[in-house]
Protein backbone atom coordinates (compact mmCIF):
# COMPACT_ATOMS: atom_id res chain seq x y z
CA UNK A 1 0.00 0.00 0.00
CA UNK A 2 1.32 3.29 -1.00
CA UNK A 3 0.61 6.34 1.33
CA UNK A 4 1.48 9.56 1.58
CA UNK A 5 2.43 12.41 4.35
CA UNK A 6 -0.33 14.59 2.78
CA UNK A 7 -2.26 15.03 -1.00
CA UNK A 8 -0.55 15.32 -4.07
CA UNK A 9 2.72 14.03 -3.11
CA UNK A 10 2.79 11.75 -5.72
CA UNK A 11 0.60 8.49 -5.09
CA UNK A 12 -1.71 8.21 -7.71
CA UNK A 13 1.29 8.51 -10.39
CA UNK A 14 4.18 6.19 -8.05
CA UNK A 15 1.29 3.39 -8.44
CA UNK A 16 0.74 4.08 -12.12
CA UNK A 17 4.52 3.64 -12.74
CA UNK A 18 4.88 1.08 -10.31
CA UNK A 19 2.31 -0.89 -12.27
CA UNK A 20 3.48 -0.26 -15.40
CA UNK A 21 6.94 -1.81 -14.04
CA UNK A 22 5.60 -4.75 -12.88
CA UNK A 23 3.19 -5.63 -15.50
CA UNK A 24 6.41 -5.43 -17.50
CA UNK A 25 7.92 -8.01 -15.49
CA UNK A 26 4.99 -10.34 -16.60
CA UNK A 27 2.77 -10.08 -13.42
CA UNK A 28 -0.83 -9.73 -13.06
CA UNK A 29 -1.19 -5.86 -12.04
CA UNK A 30 -4.48 -4.44 -10.50
CA UNK A 31 -4.51 -1.25 -8.62
CA UNK A 32 -6.88 -0.28 -6.07
CA UNK A 33 -7.97 2.70 -3.74
CA UNK A 34 -10.64 1.94 -1.22
CA UNK A 35 -12.05 5.79 -0.99
CA UNK A 36 -11.69 8.60 -3.40
CA UNK A 37 -12.63 12.06 -3.75
CA UNK A 38 -12.59 13.76 -6.60
CA UNK A 39 -15.27 14.97 -9.79
CA UNK A 40 -12.49 13.65 -12.21
CA UNK A 41 -14.21 10.45 -12.59
CA UNK A 42 -13.94 7.70 -15.05
CA UNK A 43 -16.75 5.15 -16.76
CA UNK A 44 -15.57 1.68 -16.31
CA UNK A 45 -16.38 -1.15 -18.41
CA UNK A 46 -19.11 -2.84 -16.01
CA UNK A 47 -21.05 0.43 -16.03
CA UNK A 48 -19.88 2.30 -13.25
CA UNK A 49 -17.41 4.92 -12.21
CA UNK A 50 -13.93 5.56 -10.48
CA UNK A 51 -11.42 8.02 -9.67
CA UNK A 52 -9.78 9.12 -12.33
CA UNK A 53 -6.61 8.10 -11.33
CA UNK A 54 -7.37 4.50 -10.92
CA UNK A 55 -8.37 4.40 -14.40
CA UNK A 56 -4.79 5.52 -15.84
CA UNK A 57 -3.49 3.08 -13.04
CA UNK A 58 -5.65 0.36 -14.65
CA UNK A 59 -4.18 1.23 -17.78
CA UNK A 60 -0.58 1.09 -16.35
CA UNK A 61 -1.26 -2.08 -15.60
CA UNK A 62 -2.64 -3.01 -19.26
CA UNK A 63 -6.40 -3.99 -17.94
CA UNK A 64 -9.77 -2.57 -18.25
CA UNK A 65 -10.84 -0.42 -14.98
CA UNK A 66 -13.19 -1.55 -13.23
CA UNK A 67 -15.61 -0.26 -10.31
CA UNK A 68 -13.44 -2.74 -7.81
CA UNK A 69 -10.60 -0.80 -8.35
CA UNK A 70 -12.18 2.58 -6.18
CA UNK A 71 -15.00 0.37 -4.30
CA UNK A 72 -15.88 4.24 -2.93
CA UNK A 73 -15.66 7.68 -4.64
CA UNK A 74 -16.72 10.74 -2.54
CA UNK A 75 -18.16 13.24 -5.47
CA UNK A 76 -17.87 16.87 -3.52
CA UNK A 77 -20.59 19.00 -4.39
CA UNK A 78 -20.46 21.53 -1.87
CA UNK A 79 -17.86 22.81 0.30
CA UNK A 80 -19.58 20.15 3.34
CA UNK A 81 -21.04 17.52 1.55
CA UNK A 82 -20.58 15.18 -1.06
CA UNK A 83 -22.12 12.75 -3.46
CA UNK A 84 -21.07 8.98 -2.37
CA UNK A 85 -20.69 5.90 -5.02
CA UNK A 86 -19.93 2.96 -3.83
CA UNK A 87 -19.02 0.22 -6.41
CA UNK A 88 -19.55 2.27 -9.08
CA UNK A 89 -23.32 3.52 -8.28
CA UNK A 90 -24.62 6.61 -5.94
CA UNK A 91 -26.04 5.37 -2.72
CA UNK A 92 -26.57 9.17 -1.67
CA UNK A 93 -25.31 12.33 -0.37
CA UNK A 94 -23.76 12.81 3.13
CA UNK A 95 -22.29 15.90 4.50
CA UNK A 96 -18.75 15.98 5.85
CA UNK A 97 -19.62 14.75 9.75
CA UNK A 98 -22.25 12.42 8.47
CA UNK A 99 -20.34 10.47 6.41
CA UNK A 100 -17.99 9.70 9.21
CA UNK A 101 -20.61 7.38 10.88
CA UNK A 102 -21.22 5.66 7.14
CA UNK A 103 -17.30 4.40 7.01
CA UNK A 104 -17.85 1.15 9.23
CA UNK A 105 -20.78 -0.42 6.86
CA UNK A 106 -18.68 1.31 3.50
CA UNK A 107 -15.39 -0.95 4.91
CA UNK A 108 -17.82 -4.65 3.71
CA UNK A 109 -17.79 -3.51 0.06
CA UNK A 110 -14.49 -2.02 -0.12
CA UNK A 111 -13.46 -5.70 1.68
CA UNK A 112 -15.43 -7.33 -0.69
CA UNK A 113 -13.71 -5.21 -3.74
CA UNK A 114 -10.08 -5.86 -2.61
CA UNK A 115 -10.92 -9.42 -2.30
CA UNK A 116 -12.06 -9.39 -6.09
CA UNK A 117 -9.17 -7.97 -7.15
CA UNK A 118 -6.72 -9.97 -5.29
CA UNK A 119 -8.30 -13.52 -6.40
CA UNK A 120 -7.39 -12.33 -10.36
CA UNK A 121 -4.14 -11.11 -9.87
CA UNK A 122 -0.74 -11.35 -8.79
CA UNK A 123 -0.38 -8.52 -6.90
CA UNK A 124 -2.49 -5.36 -6.24
CA UNK A 125 -1.21 -2.25 -5.62
CA UNK A 126 -2.87 -0.10 -3.11
CA UNK A 127 -3.44 3.77 -2.56
CA UNK A 128 -4.00 5.63 0.46
CA UNK A 129 -5.84 8.84 0.98
CA UNK A 130 -4.93 12.29 2.35
CA UNK A 131 -2.33 11.29 4.91
CA UNK A 132 -2.61 8.71 7.69
CA UNK A 133 -1.52 12.05 9.66
CA UNK A 134 -4.82 12.81 9.90
CA UNK A 135 -5.31 11.01 13.43
CA UNK A 136 -8.54 13.08 13.99
CA UNK A 137 -10.10 10.83 11.32
CA UNK A 138 -8.87 7.93 12.22
CA UNK A 139 -11.49 6.07 14.14
CA UNK A 140 -13.37 3.77 11.38
CA UNK A 141 -11.11 4.69 8.74
CA UNK A 142 -10.76 2.55 5.19
CA UNK A 143 -8.64 4.61 3.35
CA UNK A 144 -5.35 4.33 5.01
CA UNK A 145 -3.99 2.39 8.12
CA UNK A 146 -7.74 1.02 9.13
CA UNK A 147 -7.81 -0.63 5.73
CA UNK A 148 -4.27 -2.02 6.08
CA UNK A 149 -4.96 -3.29 9.65
CA UNK A 150 -7.88 -4.97 8.49
CA UNK A 151 -5.98 -6.59 5.66
CA UNK A 152 -2.62 -6.98 6.73
CA UNK A 153 -1.47 -4.72 3.76
CA UNK A 154 1.90 -3.56 4.16
CA UNK A 155 2.90 0.38 3.60
CA UNK A 156 5.58 2.46 2.24
CA UNK A 157 4.91 5.62 2.72
CA UNK A 158 5.87 8.99 0.24
CA UNK A 159 6.77 12.37 1.03
CA UNK A 160 7.27 15.24 -1.36
CA UNK A 161 10.93 16.66 -0.87
CA UNK A 162 9.69 19.99 -3.45
CA UNK A 163 7.40 20.73 -1.31
CA UNK A 164 9.89 21.61 1.61
CA UNK A 165 10.00 19.73 5.31
CA UNK A 166 10.05 16.45 4.01
CA UNK A 167 12.03 15.11 7.13
CA UNK A 168 9.78 16.26 9.57
CA UNK A 169 6.40 15.16 7.36
CA UNK A 170 8.02 11.11 7.19
CA UNK A 171 9.34 11.21 10.80
CA UNK A 172 6.48 13.33 11.88
CA UNK A 173 3.99 11.41 10.54
CA UNK A 174 5.51 8.27 13.07
CA UNK A 175 5.38 10.62 15.91
CA UNK A 176 1.83 11.62 15.45
CA UNK A 177 0.36 7.97 14.61
CA UNK A 178 -0.61 4.57 16.68
CA UNK A 179 2.15 2.75 17.26
CA UNK A 180 0.29 -0.49 15.98
CA UNK A 181 -0.59 1.44 12.80
CA UNK A 182 3.21 2.52 12.48
CA UNK A 183 4.23 -0.99 12.62
CA UNK A 184 2.43 -1.39 9.35
CA UNK A 185 4.91 0.85 7.73
CA UNK A 186 7.67 -1.07 6.41
CA UNK A 187 9.71 1.50 4.13
CA UNK A 188 9.71 5.27 2.89
CA UNK A 189 10.12 6.78 -0.26
CA UNK A 190 11.67 10.23 -1.29
CA UNK A 191 9.92 11.69 -4.30
CA UNK A 192 10.23 14.70 -6.64
CA UNK A 193 14.06 15.22 -5.42
CA UNK A 194 15.60 17.97 -7.61
CA UNK A 195 19.85 18.27 -7.52
CA UNK A 196 22.12 16.26 -7.04
CA UNK A 197 21.15 13.71 -4.93
CA UNK A 198 24.06 12.78 -2.89
CA UNK A 199 23.51 15.64 -1.23
CA UNK A 200 20.00 13.84 0.47
CA UNK A 201 22.07 11.03 1.59
CA UNK A 202 22.32 12.36 4.89
CA UNK A 203 18.96 13.31 4.95
CA UNK A 204 17.93 9.45 3.63
CA UNK A 205 19.73 7.70 6.62
CA UNK A 206 18.24 10.24 9.32
CA UNK A 207 15.10 9.43 8.50
CA UNK A 208 15.67 5.40 8.33
CA UNK A 209 17.53 5.96 11.77
CA UNK A 210 14.77 7.64 13.46
CA UNK A 211 11.95 5.45 11.66
CA UNK A 212 13.46 2.47 11.56
CA UNK A 213 11.28 2.12 7.91
CA UNK A 214 13.46 0.89 4.73
CA UNK A 215 15.09 3.61 2.77
CA UNK A 216 12.90 2.36 -0.82
CA UNK A 217 14.42 5.14 -2.93
CA UNK A 218 14.66 8.78 -3.95
CA UNK A 219 12.75 9.68 -6.74
CA UNK A 220 14.33 12.69 -8.81
CA UNK A 221 11.34 14.60 -10.28
CA UNK A 222 9.59 13.99 -13.62
CA UNK A 223 8.46 16.21 -15.60
CA UNK A 224 6.55 14.34 -18.31
CA UNK A 225 4.32 13.81 -15.26
CA UNK A 226 2.42 16.79 -16.84
CA UNK A 227 1.47 15.29 -19.46
CA UNK A 228 -0.74 12.68 -17.69
CA UNK A 229 -4.36 13.20 -16.91
CA UNK A 230 -4.61 13.99 -13.48
CA UNK A 231 -7.09 13.74 -11.31
CA UNK A 232 -7.20 16.44 -8.58
CA UNK A 233 -8.36 20.01 -9.63
CA UNK A 234 -4.84 20.89 -7.72
CA UNK A 235 -3.31 20.59 -11.25
CA UNK A 236 -5.62 23.50 -12.28
CA UNK A 237 -3.48 25.55 -9.83
CA UNK A 238 -0.35 25.52 -12.34
CA UNK A 239 0.26 28.33 -14.30
CA UNK A 240 -0.88 28.33 -17.76
CA UNK A 241 2.09 28.35 -20.66
CA UNK A 242 2.08 31.83 -22.46
CA UNK A 243 2.20 30.92 -26.21
CA UNK A 244 2.21 33.89 -28.14
CA UNK A 245 1.02 34.62 -31.34
CA UNK A 246 -1.53 31.11 -31.34
CA UNK A 247 -5.09 30.73 -31.07
CA UNK A 248 -6.44 31.20 -27.25
CA UNK A 249 -8.99 28.84 -25.97
CA UNK A 250 -10.31 30.07 -22.44
CA UNK A 251 -11.89 27.76 -20.11
CA UNK A 252 -13.96 29.26 -16.49
CA UNK A 253 -12.75 27.81 -13.57
CA UNK A 254 -16.16 26.46 -12.32
CA UNK A 255 -16.32 25.75 -8.46
CA UNK A 256 -17.04 22.03 -9.00
CA UNK A 257 -15.52 21.63 -12.13
CA UNK A 258 -15.95 18.24 -13.39
CA UNK A 259 -13.67 16.14 -15.81
CA UNK A 260 -11.28 18.72 -16.41
CA UNK A 261 -8.88 16.31 -18.29
CA UNK A 262 -11.18 17.02 -21.13
CA UNK A 263 -8.73 19.82 -22.04
CA UNK A 264 -5.73 17.96 -21.48
CA UNK A 265 -5.25 17.07 -25.40
CA UNK A 266 -5.34 20.95 -26.17
CA UNK A 267 -3.07 21.71 -23.30
CA UNK A 268 -0.45 19.49 -24.89
CA UNK A 269 -0.64 21.13 -28.31
CA UNK A 270 2.04 23.61 -29.24
CA UNK A 271 -0.06 25.07 -31.55
CA UNK A 272 -2.59 26.90 -28.91
CA UNK A 273 -2.55 28.41 -25.70
CA UNK A 274 -5.19 26.99 -23.05
CA UNK A 275 -6.05 29.45 -20.72
CA UNK A 276 -7.86 28.28 -16.98
CA UNK A 277 -10.02 31.83 -16.02
CA UNK A 278 -9.74 31.96 -12.66
CA UNK A 279 -12.35 33.67 -10.51
CA UNK A 280 -12.56 37.38 -10.61
CA UNK A 281 -10.63 37.60 -13.63
CA UNK A 282 -12.88 38.50 -17.13
CA UNK A 283 -12.61 35.38 -20.25
CA UNK A 284 -9.86 36.93 -22.45
CA UNK A 285 -11.59 39.13 -25.70
CA UNK A 286 -9.27 37.66 -27.80
CA UNK A 287 -10.19 34.16 -27.11
CA UNK A 288 -10.43 32.37 -30.26
CA UNK A 289 -12.58 28.94 -28.45
CA UNK A 290 -14.45 29.23 -25.12
CA UNK A 291 -15.24 26.15 -23.22
CA UNK A 292 -17.58 25.71 -21.09
CA UNK A 293 -16.42 22.60 -18.84
CA UNK A 294 -18.26 19.92 -17.26
CA UNK A 295 -19.93 20.81 -13.78
CA UNK A 296 -20.29 17.85 -10.67
CA UNK A 297 -23.64 20.82 -9.98
CA UNK A 298 -24.53 22.65 -12.88
CA UNK A 299 -27.13 25.41 -11.64
CA UNK A 300 -25.00 26.67 -8.72
CA UNK A 301 -21.96 26.56 -11.28
CA UNK A 302 -24.13 29.00 -13.84
CA UNK A 303 -25.48 30.87 -10.98
CA UNK A 304 -21.34 31.60 -10.48
CA UNK A 305 -21.23 31.95 -13.69
CA UNK A 306 -23.49 35.16 -13.56
CA UNK A 307 -21.80 36.08 -10.54
CA UNK A 308 -18.38 36.29 -11.82
CA UNK A 309 -19.78 38.36 -15.06
CA UNK A 310 -19.06 35.13 -17.26
CA UNK A 311 -22.39 35.25 -19.15
CA UNK A 312 -21.44 38.63 -20.07
CA UNK A 313 -18.24 37.59 -21.49
CA UNK A 314 -19.67 34.62 -23.61
CA UNK A 315 -22.30 36.39 -24.85
CA UNK A 316 -20.05 38.88 -26.35
CA UNK A 317 -17.99 36.37 -27.57
CA UNK A 318 -20.25 35.01 -29.78
CA UNK A 319 -21.32 38.39 -31.27
CA UNK A 320 -18.09 38.97 -32.40
CA UNK A 321 -18.35 35.73 -34.65
CA UNK A 322 -16.15 33.29 -32.29
CA UNK A 323 -17.12 29.68 -31.43
CA UNK A 324 -18.33 28.45 -27.98
CA UNK A 325 -18.48 25.12 -26.76
CA UNK A 326 -20.56 23.08 -23.90
CA UNK A 327 -19.37 19.79 -22.78
CA UNK A 328 -21.80 18.24 -20.31
CA UNK A 329 -22.60 20.37 -17.30
CA UNK A 330 -21.34 22.93 -19.62
CA UNK A 331 -23.83 22.29 -22.47
CA UNK A 332 -27.12 22.50 -20.03
CA UNK A 333 -25.89 25.45 -19.52
CA UNK A 334 -25.89 26.90 -22.64
CA UNK A 335 -29.71 26.02 -23.13
CA UNK A 336 -32.62 28.66 -22.07
CA UNK A 337 -33.77 26.86 -18.63
CA UNK A 338 -32.32 24.53 -16.55
CA UNK A 339 -34.60 22.98 -13.91
CA UNK A 340 -34.37 20.68 -11.05
CA UNK A 341 -37.96 19.84 -10.15
CA UNK A 342 -36.67 16.56 -8.15
CA UNK A 343 -33.95 18.26 -5.99
CA UNK A 344 -31.54 15.85 -7.54
CA UNK A 345 -28.57 18.81 -7.27
CA UNK A 346 -30.04 20.44 -3.78
CA UNK A 347 -33.44 21.84 -3.44
CA UNK A 348 -35.59 21.94 -6.08
CA UNK A 349 -35.17 24.94 -8.71
CA UNK A 350 -35.02 26.61 -11.92
CA UNK A 351 -32.45 28.66 -13.07
CA UNK A 352 -32.61 30.77 -16.85
CA UNK A 353 -29.73 29.43 -19.26
CA UNK A 354 -27.48 31.55 -21.55
CA UNK A 355 -29.94 31.22 -24.22
CA UNK A 356 -27.29 30.45 -26.85
CA UNK A 357 -28.89 27.23 -27.60
CA UNK A 358 -32.91 26.39 -28.25
CA UNK A 359 -33.08 23.74 -25.69
CA UNK A 360 -33.94 23.31 -22.27
CA UNK A 361 -32.45 20.25 -19.31
CA UNK A 362 -34.78 18.97 -16.95
CA UNK A 363 -32.21 16.75 -14.31
CA UNK A 364 -34.13 13.54 -13.52
CA UNK A 365 -33.28 10.05 -14.40
CA UNK A 366 -30.29 7.90 -13.44
CA UNK A 367 -26.85 8.74 -14.03
CA UNK A 368 -25.74 7.64 -17.34
CA UNK A 369 -22.75 5.60 -17.56
CA UNK A 370 -21.33 4.47 -21.16
CA UNK A 371 -18.58 4.90 -23.17
CA UNK A 372 -19.07 5.83 -26.92
CA UNK A 373 -17.80 6.08 -29.87
CA UNK A 374 -19.24 7.77 -33.35
CA UNK A 375 -18.28 10.93 -35.55
CA UNK A 376 -18.89 14.79 -35.90
CA UNK A 377 -21.88 15.16 -38.17
CA UNK A 378 -20.24 18.07 -39.87
CA UNK A 379 -17.06 16.65 -40.98
CA UNK A 380 -16.62 13.13 -39.95
CA UNK A 381 -14.17 13.01 -37.61
CA UNK A 382 -14.58 10.34 -35.18
CA UNK A 383 -13.93 10.45 -31.31
CA UNK A 384 -14.20 8.11 -28.62
CA UNK A 385 -15.28 9.20 -25.20
CA UNK A 386 -18.06 8.46 -22.28
CA UNK A 387 -21.17 9.68 -21.01
CA UNK A 388 -21.22 10.94 -17.43
CA UNK A 389 -24.33 12.42 -16.52
CA UNK A 390 -28.17 13.44 -15.18
CA UNK A 391 -30.78 14.76 -16.91
CA UNK A 392 -32.26 15.21 -20.52
CA UNK A 393 -32.16 18.34 -22.62
CA UNK A 394 -34.23 18.42 -25.62
CA UNK A 395 -35.46 20.92 -28.13
CA UNK A 396 -35.23 22.57 -31.61
CA UNK A 397 -31.41 22.60 -31.44
CA UNK A 398 -31.18 18.82 -30.78
CA UNK A 399 -32.49 18.36 -34.13
CA UNK A 400 -28.86 19.58 -35.54
CA UNK A 401 -27.09 17.26 -33.34
CA UNK A 402 -22.88 17.78 -32.72
CA UNK A 403 -22.50 14.44 -32.76
CA UNK A 404 -23.91 10.56 -34.25
CA UNK A 405 -22.90 7.90 -31.59
CA UNK A 406 -21.83 4.18 -33.75
CA UNK A 407 -25.01 3.04 -32.38
CA UNK A 408 -26.90 5.74 -34.90
CA UNK A 409 -27.94 7.95 -32.09
CA UNK A 410 -27.44 11.34 -31.89
CA UNK A 411 -26.11 13.76 -29.25
CA UNK A 412 -25.64 17.33 -28.37
CA UNK A 413 -27.16 20.47 -30.20
CA UNK A 414 -25.65 22.98 -32.47
CA UNK A 415 -26.69 26.72 -32.90
CA UNK A 416 -28.58 27.86 -36.25
CA UNK A 417 -25.65 29.97 -36.76
CA UNK A 418 -23.39 27.20 -35.99
CA UNK A 419 -21.11 28.95 -33.30
CA UNK A 420 -22.70 27.76 -30.57
CA UNK A 421 -22.65 23.82 -29.79
CA UNK A 422 -22.71 21.27 -26.38
CA UNK A 423 -22.67 17.70 -25.86
CA UNK A 424 -23.03 14.77 -23.23
CA UNK A 425 -19.68 13.50 -24.66
CA UNK A 426 -16.55 13.49 -22.24
CA UNK A 427 -12.70 12.72 -23.86
CA UNK A 428 -13.82 14.58 -27.30
CA UNK A 429 -10.61 16.27 -28.10
CA UNK A 430 -8.52 12.73 -27.23
CA UNK A 431 -9.16 11.32 -30.73
CA UNK A 432 -6.24 13.01 -33.04
CA UNK A 433 -8.73 13.21 -36.09
CA UNK A 434 -11.05 15.11 -33.76
CA UNK A 435 -8.73 17.17 -31.87
CA UNK A 436 -7.15 18.29 -35.59
CA UNK A 437 -11.14 19.09 -36.55
CA UNK A 438 -11.11 21.70 -33.57
CA UNK A 439 -7.94 23.05 -34.48
CA UNK A 440 -8.13 23.85 -38.28
CA UNK A 441 -11.77 25.14 -36.92
CA UNK A 442 -10.03 28.31 -34.69
CA UNK A 443 -7.10 28.69 -37.14
CA UNK A 444 -4.48 26.51 -35.19
CA UNK A 445 -2.00 25.33 -37.37
CA UNK A 446 -1.80 21.16 -38.11
CA UNK A 447 -0.46 19.18 -35.18
CA UNK A 448 1.26 15.99 -35.14
CA UNK A 449 0.87 15.09 -31.78
CA UNK A 450 -0.30 11.70 -31.14
CA UNK A 451 -2.29 11.89 -27.51
CA UNK A 452 -3.01 8.23 -26.66
CA UNK A 453 0.65 7.22 -28.04
CA UNK A 454 1.80 9.85 -25.70
CA UNK A 455 0.34 8.69 -22.70
CA UNK A 456 1.68 4.98 -23.42
CA UNK A 457 5.28 6.45 -24.04
CA UNK A 458 5.15 8.28 -20.79
CA UNK A 459 3.84 5.57 -18.51
CA UNK A 460 6.47 3.23 -20.27
CA UNK A 461 9.38 6.45 -19.62
CA UNK A 462 8.34 6.25 -15.98
CA UNK A 463 8.36 2.72 -15.02
CA UNK A 464 11.89 2.93 -16.27
CA UNK A 465 12.84 5.76 -13.55
CA UNK A 466 11.25 3.98 -11.04
CA UNK A 467 13.22 0.83 -11.89
CA UNK A 468 16.36 3.25 -12.03
CA UNK A 469 16.03 5.20 -8.76
CA UNK A 470 13.64 2.76 -6.32
CA UNK A 471 15.00 -0.35 -4.87
CA UNK A 472 11.53 -2.26 -6.73
CA UNK A 473 12.86 -5.59 -6.27
CA UNK A 474 12.52 -4.98 -2.10
CA UNK A 475 9.85 -3.24 -2.80
CA UNK A 476 7.97 -6.03 -4.53
CA UNK A 477 9.41 -8.34 -1.72
CA UNK A 478 7.31 -7.05 0.95
CA UNK A 479 4.17 -7.72 -0.64
CA UNK A 480 2.43 -9.97 1.50
CA UNK A 481 -1.15 -12.79 1.14
CA UNK A 482 -4.27 -11.31 1.67
CA UNK A 483 -5.36 -11.63 5.22
CA UNK A 484 -8.77 -10.15 6.75
CA UNK A 485 -8.38 -9.40 10.44
CA UNK A 486 -11.99 -8.53 11.78
CA UNK A 487 -12.80 -6.06 14.15
CA UNK A 488 -8.89 -4.37 13.75
CA UNK A 489 -10.59 -1.25 11.91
Amino acid sequence: MIQGTGSDVGKSLLVAGLARAFTRRGLSVRPFKPQNMSNNAAVTADGGEIGRAQALQARAARVAPSVHMNPVLLKPQSDVGSQVVVQGRMIGTAKAREYQSWKPRLMASVLDSFGRLGSEADLVLVEGAGSPAEVNLRRGDIANMGFSRATGTPVVLVGDIDRGGVIASLVGTQAVIDQDDAAMIRGFIVNRFRGDPSLFADGMALIAERTGWAPLGLVPFFADAARLPPEDAVALDAPDRARAGVPLVAVPVLPHIANFDDLDPLRQEPGVAVVFVRPGSPIPAEAALIVLPGSKTTIDDFAFVRAQGWDIDILAHVRRGRPVLGLCGGYQMLGRSIRDPDGIEGAPRNLPGLGLLDIETVMRGEKRLVAVTGTTLSDGAPFAGYEMHVGDTTGPDTQKPLLRFADGRPDGAVSADGLVSGTYVHGLFADDRQRAAWLARIGAPPSSERYEAGIEAVLDRFADHLETHLDCDRLLALAGPYRLSPGTV
